[in-house]
């Protein structure tokens, strides 16, 4: 039997290969981006190499036309205008520096216009909802009483989930109540935990952490039942599981956790300056959006208890 071979249109050029290697190296070298991110610029760039490829062109040929096409054929498969957008600020970047490497005379994607984005409000759950959630785990076994410490601290603490399963002992100080981070652009950050999350979380440390090691020696605060980092893809099938049992219809996952935290402090008059530092946001109006969420709430309490209302 002949060996398979792959088709031509999902074939990258060699060149193409390394070039984009050599771009991801380098952005992870400079901005110190997250394995996430470099994994998004890996898929939006292979894609637009392919799709080059048929064409019969590669990414330092490219003109202007061929990313307008691109992006055409994109919005042809009814892909969503903030992958569109995400994906040119991607080229844009890339070409930039294929630019100041001296590859190209000018970036092709510089003057294309990105899609118009609505700003959705992030996901969130109401207090009622995360007590609820955080009072389902079983506490008297090993994995429960893990992920109701992980739970608790991910609401306490706003992290996000690849902070919080990347957690080692050293990162947190438990005679203090404040976990270090090390956010995006491996920026640090101190968080402070709350009491109820920290008593679970002392719990946890004596009693079930040790449990789930076994034998094992490893730094890792949260260990997997096979005694491993854990997964984001298993810490947000953990969230799904205890919010099907604490009967929580909305799509839920480790972000939303963090959601609610932001909007939780607000509705509670925290500075949003605050809650800027203690979500490791580097703009404060990726903040922002949270006070839409506030107003939203508050609105929507107006209307439900006001007589005119």
């Amino acid at each position: 039997m002949l060996p398979v071979q792959n088709s031509p249109q999902k074939t990258i050029p060699t060149d193409d290969r390394i070039l984009i290697t050599r771009y991801l190296d380098a952005m992870w070298l400079e901005r110190g981006l997250s394995d996430n991110t470099l994994s998004s610029y890996r898929r939006d760039l292979r894609a637009y190499s392919v799709w080059l490829s048929a064409q019969q062109r590669h990414l330092l040929s490219a003109d202007e036309a061929s990313v307008q096409d691109y992006f055409a054929s994109r919005f042809k498969q009814a892909v969503s205008p903030r992958s569109v957008a995400r994906a040119l600020s991607c080229l844009r970047g890339f070409y930039n520096y294929c630019l100041r490497e001296n590859k190209i005379e000018h970036n092709p994607a510089a003057m294309i216009q990105s899609p118009k984005l609505g700003r959705p409000l992030p996901k969130s759950l109401t207090e009622e909802e995360v007590d609820r959630l955080l009072a389902v785990p079983d506490i008297d076994t090993a994995i429960g009483l893990r992920d109701k410490a992980m739970m608790e601290l991910l609401y306490a603490t706003g992290l996000r989930v690849s902070e919080l399963i990347g957690l080692s002992l050293s990162q947190v100080n438990l005679r203090q109540g404040v976990v270090r981070v090390i956010g995006k652009g491996d920026k640090e950050r101190l968080v402070p935990i709350g009491e109820e999350a920290l008593d679970w979380l002392i719990r946890y440390q004596r009693t079930a952490r040790m449990e789930l090691l076994g034998d094992a020696q490893t730094g890792i605060l949260f260990p997997s039942s096979r005694a491993r980092e854990m997964t984001r893809q298993t810490f947000w099938h953990r969230i799904k599981h205890w919010a099907k049992v604490a009967d929580i219809t909305k799509p839920l996952s480790p972000h939303v956790l963090r959601h609610a935290f932001a909007t939780h402090l607000l509705n509670h008059g925290a500075d949003l300056r605050v809650v800027q530092m203690l979500l490791g946001h580097s703009d404060l109006s990726t903040t922002q959006i949270y006070t839409h969420v506030a107003q939203s709430r508050m609105k929507a309490l107006h209307a439900q208890h006001h007589p005119r209302g």
